[in-house]
């Protein structure tokens, strides 16, 4: 046994060693998780912090006429008669901070930018909607285009069609008032 530990075996009480062994092992790794976990939030790519702006484009594919967009307050539908009616609508801050947690909460960060159905593979008499969802950040955005009848995965075509039914329900909730 090297004699410096022999040395530090006799001086050191065992609450002295239990210290010793926190100031080395366990104190590093917590100094350490802070600066990871820190770093990890300062730098996420989706803030609301830095957060612009919501927009919103859905209707037939050959014709996405219903379009909204929270930075210039426009906000384009077509009525049940067929009209489309040009109106502005301005959302509050809470709702904006709403939908931008609603979106990390079911994971729209993850979904992929193209969840949509070729013309060829669709059923005959099929006229679905297609939505398009996108997120503004000062340095990143994601756009997200769905189709209702998308094949993919349960869960991601869920996450997505939720995420673009929130807004939904914020515009229509934003309308009424």
């Amino acid at each position: 046994m090297p004699i410096f530990v022999h040395i530090l075996e006799i001086a050191m009480s065992d609450r002295t060693k239990r210290i010793f062994l926190g100031i080395c092992i366990i104190l590093p790794f917590l100094i350490y998780c802070i600066y990871y976990y820190s770093a990890m939030v300062k730098n996420a790519p989706y803030r609301y912090a830095d957060f612009q702006s919501v927009q919103l484009t859905y209707g037939y594919p050959d014709s996405m006429l219903n379009h909204f967009d929270s930075k210039t307050h426009e906000y384009n539908y077509l009525t049940k008669d067929g009209k489309l009616v040009q109106d502005t609508l301005k959302l509050r801050d809470d709702d904006l901070l709403y939908l931008h947690r609603k979106a990390q909460e079911l994971g729209f960060w993850n979904l992929p930018d193209d969840m949509t159905v070729q013309a060829d593979q669709r059923e005959d008499d099929a006229r679905l909607p297609r939505y398009r969802l996108t997120y503004n950040y000062e340095e990143k955005s994601k756009t997200v285009v769905l189709d209702p009848d998308f094949p993919g995965p349960t869960k991601m075509v869920e996450a997505g069609r939720s995420t673009i039914d929130e807004v939904l329900r914020i515009l229509a909730s934003a309308k009424a008032r």
